[in-house]
């Protein structure tokens, strides 16, 4: 009800300022360059209104399948074809292993099969090597809808998922999806799901395609450029999350080419997936809307990949799938095709989407025009500003980011067309007057060491910028000459558009990425043996080639160790290396470098770093004053490596040597310890409760004042439980002695 309202409201404050402007603020009277200018302006205006309508009376009328429980003997077969193009066998690997791991109640009627336009003999060796079916293909025929169409012809399950290369599904995939083409013979009677009677079966009633959203488990350019991965969500989480949710009401619900389980019936009937078009997942998914097939989208992560990590990947993601929309709806003709009335709104609202870049070069224009050049866009009052423009803008502000789910708001909605426009407008321009892009390149999934974009991507912020400042300073001026307070609001305008500028020649600087594999939180129980103690840790994050994790104790940790990972359904067994030991409050984070893992390890420990919701912010935490501060601060900080393998113990103790002799020990780490003030001799021996160390001189760091000792018999005693016992009544004296001083 909520959202409705506030729907409500910002379509009659829009509806209000459009009738508004149209008729009362447009420069007749002011010369054709004004009138061109004024109407450039008000068109975008317009468009933008009417996309917004369009959208939120999609997004205001909620409509979400519910799964129905079905018997197990009722699931049907299915067919997971996995399109692969250039790839490497390691992306494959992960995405066929949570493949293999998917549950079902009969694995028998689960069929993958690897779908190799390039008919590699390495894929098809991981193909065999992990048990599932391969279909090479060496022509790479009509580009990704040849190779599921080649696919498709070879296979005959009543259901097919299609997946991209990186796309790796979470085990429940199958199971949370599958139910829903049961719908049609299902109801839900008393809260008891039963089969209908012949009666109660709609022939017309049949289920086409489930999409579930494009989730990535690594930061998306423009969470990890702003080093935003805790404070904005993926970009594409709003749409897939919620926009295309809220197209189920009309029966848009876009099909997204992967993480989509389609209806074989339904493929059939239109002939398979769409060919001759760029965006071929697209068309198909109105191919078989246009039959009158129900198709949802779920608002559930059950599978995630890996997101362009740079911008040319980016920028030629986005200009295929702009030109492949304006392609596909220009070829249907829809406003006069099958498709129900809100449908085609639906839809058209997804083809004025990509006039969006148009707009904001005119938003970010018009301004300047004012100030600099003197040429009047807009005729108007302050009391039309209070009354009219500032309801409106505010109350379709607020709306956007409620009915957004706070996934999105008109902050980053702008900053985010800001950094695209510039590369956008010609192509979509381009398709429209139907130059068309015949063929285009399969969107790079390789891991990129430096997500650095070249400065001259920038270029034409930097101009836009210089530009706008200039009109700030004539702003500003001609309010002081002229006493005209009107300014004020054009000066906003400037303001903010110097903002989002400077934003994106920020996110177009780029950022270095020093990892070579995504980490993931996860609070999964990690047990390991020191000695003959066995010890239960809790890991911090984990990624493919490592772990960390975190203890109560400072742990002996030494050598390569095994460790075993335990996460509810998983269970791992692996071996490691601690490379980095360092204190956090009162507990100790170890990270562990992995050893080469064999077949079984790998698919075991696999699943659990991906068969797991993404850890990256779910909805939005900022502000544009505190996007800048983190930018800043991020940006000018410099990250200390540190070589330190062995938890530097503080004890800051006496000690009582073997001669009787009392010496003050600062610190300890199993192999060194620091001794501050006079010693007995350079070796001598120490007791650390009933354990004995034997110490000897070394060579000690320049400018310190304790003296270092290497302990000598490190290998026997480090692990022995006199050392353990010891320290733990020591580091329990030491919590003791903070816990008092922090009273006092």
């Amino acid at each position: 009800m909520k959202k409705k309202i506030w729907f409500w409201l910002m379509t009659a404050t829009s509806i209000i300022y459009i009738l508004w402007r149209l008729f009362f603020t447009l420069p007749t009277e002011t010369g054709i360059v004004s009138l061109v200018v004024g109407i450039a302006l008000f068109v975008a205006e317009f468009i933008s209104m009417l996309e917004a309508v369009i959208h939120y009376i999609c997004m205001s009328r909620d409509k979400k399948p519910v799964l129905p429980v079905i018997a197990n003997a009722d699931y049907p077969s299915v067919d997971v074809l996995i399109a692969t193009h250039s790839e490497e066998t390691d992306l494959l690997f992960k995405t066929v292993n949570g493949c293999l791991h998917m549950a079902y109640p009969d694995k028998s009627k689960v069929h993958i099969f690897l779908c190799d336009d390039g008919n590699r003999p390495e894929m098809e060796k991981l193909a065999h090597d992990m048990g599932v079916g391969y279909f090479g293909l060496a022509d790479n025929k009509m580009a990704k809808a040849g190779n599921l169409n080649h696919a498709l012809s070879k296979t005959d399950s009543t259901l097919v998922v299609t997946l991209d290369a990186d796309m790796i599904p979470r085990s429940s995939f199958l199971m949370e999806t599958v139910p829903y083409f049961l719908l049609p013979e299902m109801i839900q009677d008393h809260g008891i799901w039963r089969k209908r009677t012949q009666e109660e079966i709609d022939p017309d009633y049949k289920i086409g395609f489930v999409q579930t959203p494009q989730s990535f488990y690594n930061p998306d350019l423009f969470q990890f450029n702003f080093f935003a991965e805790r404070n904005i969500p993926n970009e594409q989480d709003y749409f897939f999350r919620e926009v295309n949710v809220g197209r189920n009401s009309s029966n848009s619900a876009i099909y997204a080419g992967s993480n989509t389980i389609i209806s074989r019936r339904a493929l059939d009937e239109i002939g398979g997936i769409r060919t001759k078009t760029i965006t071929e997942d697209f068309a198909t998914g109105i191919d078989i809307e246009t039959k009158g097939y129900t198709c949802f989208a779920i608002e559930k992560v059950l599978a995630s990949g890996l997101a362009p990590d740079d911008f040319p990947n980016l920028l030629k993601q986005r200009q295929r799938w702009g030109r492949g929309c304006v392609q596909t709806i220009r070829s249907f003709k829809f406003l006069f095709g099958k498709l129900p009335v809100l449908a085609k709104l639906s839809y058209l609202s997804c083809l004025l989407y990509w006039w969006t870049f148009l707009r904001r070069i005119i938003y970010i224009l018009s301004p300047i025009l004012f100030t600099v050049f003197g040429v009047l866009i807009v005729k108007t009052s302050i009391q039309g500003i209070l009354f009219i423009w500032l309801p409106s803008y505010l109350i379709y502000n607020h709306s956007l980011r409620l009915l957004s789910g706070k996934k999105r708001d008109q902050k980053w909605s702008n900053i985010v067309d800001t950094i695209l426009c510039p590369y956008m407008m010609i192509p979509i321009l381009a398709e429209t007057l139907g130059l068309r892009m015949k063929k285009f390149a399969v969107t790079s999934k390789e891991k990129k060491t430096s997500r650095s974009a070249k400065i001259v991507y920038a270029v034409p912020h930097i101009i836009l910028l210089v530009v706008d400042i200039v009109g700030i300073c004539f702003s500003v001026r001609r309010m002081l000459i002229d006493q005209n307070f009107l300014g004020i609001v054009v000066l906003f305008w400037l303001c903010m558009n110097a903002y989002f500028l400077t934003m994106a020649i920020f996110f177009l600087l780029g950022r270095i990425n020093y990892r070579n594999s995504e980490r993931f939180a996860a609070e999964i129980p990690v047990s390991f043996y020191v000695g003959t103690r066995k010890t239960t840790a809790i890991s911090y994050d984990i990624s493919e080639f490592g772990l960390s994790f975190i203890t109560d104790f400072p742990e002996y940790i030494y050598g390569v160790t095994a460790f075993d990972l335990q996460d509810g359904k998983w269970n791992a067994q692996i071996k490691g290396e601690v490379v980095h030991v360092t204190r956090i409050g009162n507990k100790w984070k170890y990270s562990v470098k992995l050893e080469p893992l064999s077949l079984e390890e790998k698919q075991a420990y696999n699943q659990i770093i991906f068969d797991r919701t993404p850890t990256l912010a779910t909805e939005m935490r900022t502000s544009a004053l505190k996007d800048l501060l983190i930018f800043f601060k991020r940006k000018t900080s410099q990250s200390v490596s540190s070589q330190r393998s062995l938890p530097r113990i503080p004890l800051d103790c006496n000690l009582e040597t073997k001669s009787g002799n009392s010496v003050t020990v600062s610190d300890y780490n199993y192999h060194y310890m620091s001794i501050t003030g006079s010693v007995p001799s350079p070796k001598f021996q120490i007791k650390l409760g009933n354990a004995t160390l034997s110490l000897k001189k070394s060579e000690t760091a320049p400018g310190s004042k304790d003296n270092l000792f290497e302990v000598e018999n490190w290998e026997h005693i480090s692990v022995s439980d006199a050392v353990y016992e010891a320290l733990q009544k020591l580091l329990s004296e030491e919590k003791i002695n903070e816990s008092k001083s922090q009273k006092e």
